[in-house]
């Protein structure tokens, strides 16, 4: 299943979304070396970012009826518990916890191939319709259109 919104960063780690419903969203990524730290196992930063990305996602999908899944999310804050170590292909549960008219709380879950926990995340999320940056002008979401490319 595609990602509702391009997210370059995203693409280039090789996450995978597997479901998106209503308050929950599902991603996998298999570890590659490119993804490990020294010690060969999954580095902190690829399980926070699948963490991130499944929270965020989860967040938006109370929005599912909308056109594009409605307003983006930034990341407020996040907490992230590491248990063991991530190998093989990772799943990523992320769940809508309880959300405001401009907030969302999330938890997430990192699961190892074999069905362990191996990291938990807590995370706070804005809900936001563009994002100023740079000089302060609103940069949008980049969705993704019916087919190939993004407006």
């Amino acid at each position: 299943m595609d990602f509702p919104v391009l997210i370059p960063f995203v693409e280039q780690l090789g996450f995978e979304l597997v479901r998106l419903s209503d308050g929950e969203a599902e991603i996998t990524v298999r570890v590659v070396d490119a993804l490990t730290n020294s010690f060969q196992v999954a580095h902190g930063g690829l399980t926070m970012t699948l963490l991130d990305v499944a929270m965020a996602h989860a967040a938006r999908s109370s929005n599912f009826a909308q056109a594009g899944l409605g307003p983006g999310v930034v990341t407020v804050e996040m907490k992230t518990s590491f248990l063991r170590p991530g190998e093989g292909l990772l799943r990523c549960h992320g769940r809508l916890l309880h959300r405001t008219a401009t907030l969302a709380f999330c938890e997430g879950r990192v699961l190892g191939e074999d069905g362990v926990l191996c990291a938990h995340a807590t995370g706070t999320f804005k809900y936001l319709r563009a994002l100023p940056a740079g000089a302060r002008e609103p940069k949008s979401l980049q969705r993704r259109l019916a087919g190939s490319g993004s407006d």
